[in-house]
């Protein structure tokens, strides 16, 4: 259940990420309101997560689901750049995780 909740709390990331850039630093009340409501929940869901799970690979996992989420985010509904070495990089992101979650020790205790 740990892995479930440390993926809902990175789709939580994503969400709060998004609602703070149209919070335009808080200057916006719903939007403002949005971003404290989804990160304390994702930092619930992460916080049961690392009942589990070693703190590393949690804290990883979780904010590297919600920094390519953000960038695919930024891109799809932002309108932000989409280029090659962005793509690359985000890969590399992914790519860091699937090894981070393989290597030994990185699922339990």
């Amino acid at each position: 259940m740990a892995w479930v909740y440390l993926l809902i709390a990175g789709l939580f990331e994503i969400v709060w990420a998004y609602f703070m850039k149209q919070s335009e630093g808080f200057t916006r009340l719903w939007p403002s309101l949005a971003t404290l409501a989804f990160m304390g929940v994702s930092f619930a869901l992460l916080s049961l997560a690392m009942k589990s799970l070693p703190m590393g690979t949690a804290y990883v996992i979780w904010t590297g689901i919600g920094a390519v989420g953000a960038f695919v985010v930024g891109v799809v509904l932002l309108g932000e750049s989409l280029t090659v070495m962005r793509v690359v990089a985000a890969l590399l992101v992914v790519t860091g995780l699937v090894i981070f979650r393989l290597a030994p020790g990185g699922s339990s205790h």
